[in-house]
C-alpha cells in the first residue's frame, strides 16, 4: 500500500516526454508507513511522509498521506496535509488541509485551503 501512494506521488511528478529527465523527479525523499525517522532533513524537491517523522523538515513540497505523521518544525513553499502534521508549520504559499486531515501547532502560511472534515487547530498567521 505504501509502495501504490508512492508510486503515484513519483507518476504524478513524472515529465511526459520519454528519457527526459524531470527536475521534479530528482532529490526527493519518501518516508514509508512502518518507518520512523527522527532528525533534520533538508530535501530540494518533495518530501512524501506516509510513515513517521520527527524533526525539521524543510522541502519545497510536503506531502503528509493519510498515514503520516509529522511533528516538528516544518517549512516548504507548498504543504499538503491527509495524515498530521504537529508543532511549527510555515508554508510560504499554499497550505492544504485535506479531509482526513489535521494540522495542530504554530501555522504561518500565505494561503490556507482546508476541505470539510479537515482539522486545524493552534496560532494560525497568514502573510
Amino acid at each position: 500500500a505504501a509502495s501504490d501512494v508512492y508510486k503515484r506521488q513519483m507518476h504524478s511528478m513524472e515529465n511526459t516526454l520519454p528519457n527526459t529527465p524531470s527536475p521534479h523527479q530528482d532529490n526527493n525523499v519518501f518516508i514509508g508507513a512502518g518507518v520512523l525517522f527522527t532528525g533534520t532533513m533538508t530535501v530540494p524537491n518533495r518530501a512524501v511522509i506516509a510513515g513517521q517523522f520527527n524533526g525539521d523538515l524543510q522541502a519545497r513540497e510536503v506531502f503528509i498521506d493519510s498515514t503520516g505523521q509529522l511533528t516538528g518544525t516544518t517549512l516548504a513553499e507548498d504543504i499538503e496535509v491527509k495524515g498530521d502534521i504537529n508543532e511549527s508549520i510555515t508554508s510560504r504559499h499554499l497550505l492544504t488541509v485535506r479531509s482526513s486531515g489535521k494540522v495542530k501547532g504554530k501555522l504561518a502560511y500565505a494561503s490556507i485551503e482546508i476541505e470539510r472534515g479537515g482539522q486545524v487547530s493552534g496560532d494560525m498567521t497568514q502573510g
